[in-house]
């Protein structure tokens, strides 16, 4: 998912006036995503920043109907799934018995991944991507002690799921030395330097893209020479295998927010120091107004986002179910008939 972020500056040392991009429709895009939703069974223990978590969401109940969709996130603790339905779940049972089966079999209470409490609640501690699949709950009770004993089979498809991997990528063009100088070479350094050690402290770091210097025609100005830089800013990993990351660094989009401005406040420094100058302008320099920048969402391999599929969680990466995979940092899940298991990377 791909959107315009803020912001062109007026160019000014080419005397040309150039009208700002839109600013960015990203969160507005986000709430009319989840208003359109269609309603469907899932739960999320750590839902999308745009959604608040309720109380109902985290102990979940099955349907005698369809499979329950729940979604946990890689690395975290799930909610308690009920071996219940919501009519069941407010009526006495007499000797009740519970007995869960996963991908790999029987759901043992000892398991120190796959808990199931005294009450049938199944508990994933640490949940990896091994553990999605279908799990099936068998319960057996009676209504009153006079009743015959019921039986009642419960599915629940649970899948492991990531926040997307999204990041900034900027482009910016510089006034440059003919293209075979090593002086550019040496300012794309200087330059990634300074950019990479604005942002450490945000634990971001900066990537390099692409480099290329052209020459351009200018109207009445002749040829020149300029360097196009693309580069990208992303924050660094977070996870913290088994331990929750309740930190407020972990909030990566905070992180990026504020890298964002520092690197727009920096380029902007740039067109003011320019504009103090008395003497020429020096071989290698900023162009006002080249700053361009586009937020960029990505799912790690074998993730995938499906609105249509995962409704209740649209803005995660839903781990790839049998039949489709995802072989590297794209968006969606791939249709494959070869893919088996879930969370493929390949089509094999």
């Amino acid at each position: 998912m791909e959107a315009v972020a803020p912001g062109r500056a007026w160019r000014g040392w080419r005397r040309a006036a150039a009208a700002g991009a839109p600013r960015s429709l990203a969160a507005l895009l986000l709430l009319s995503a989840l208003l359109r939703a269609p309603l469907a069974v899932g739960y999320l223990v750590r839902l999308p920043r745009s959604f608040r978590l309720t109380q109902d969401t985290v102990k979940i109940v099955g349907s005698p109907h369809f499979p329950v969709s729940v979604y946990v996130m890689l690395h975290q603790r799930s909610p308690h799934v009920l071996c219940v339905t919501q009519h069941l779940r407010n009526t006495e049972l007499v000797d009740p018995s519970f007995q869960w089966h996963g991908p790999k079999g029987k759901i043992i209470s000892e398991n120190s991944t796959a808990q199931v409490t005294s009450t049938g609640s199944l508990i994933f501690q640490n949940f990896q991507e091994s553990m999605s699949g279908i799990y099936t709950c068998f319960l057996q009770y009676r209504p009153t002690v006079e009743e015959i004993v019921k039986n009642l089979q419960l599915k629940y498809l649970i899948y492991a799921y990531r926040e997307p991997r999204f990041y900034y990528q900027f482009t910016a063009r510089y006034h440059a030395a003919p293209c075979n100088s090593i002086y550019n070479i040496s300012f794309e350094k200087k330059l990634l330097q300074i950019l990479s050690k604005l942002v450490l402290d945000l634990s971001c770091e900066i990537a390099l893209l692409k480099s290329e210097c052209h020459r351009i025609k200018m109207q009445k100005a002749g040829l020149q020479n300029e360097l196009f830089f693309t580069f990208s800013v992303s924050s660094q990993g977070t996870e913290k295998g088994s331990k929750p990351c309740t930190d407020h660094s972990c909030d990566s989009s905070k992180r990026l927010s504020k890298a964002k401005n520092l690197i727009e406040r920096f380029f902007n420094q740039q067109v003011e120091v320019l504009g103090r100058r008395s003497e020429p302008l020096p071989e290698i320099y900023y162009i006002e107004g080249t700053l361009q920048m586009v937020w960029i969402n990505r799912c790690f391999p074998g993730y995938g986002m499906n609105a249509l599929q995962h409704p209740k969680c649209p803005e995660c990466c839903v781990i790839c179910s049998p039949g489709s995979y995802n072989p590297r940092d794209g968006i969606h899940c791939l249709r494959c008939n070869n893919s088996l298991v879930y969370g493929a990377k390949a089509c094999v």
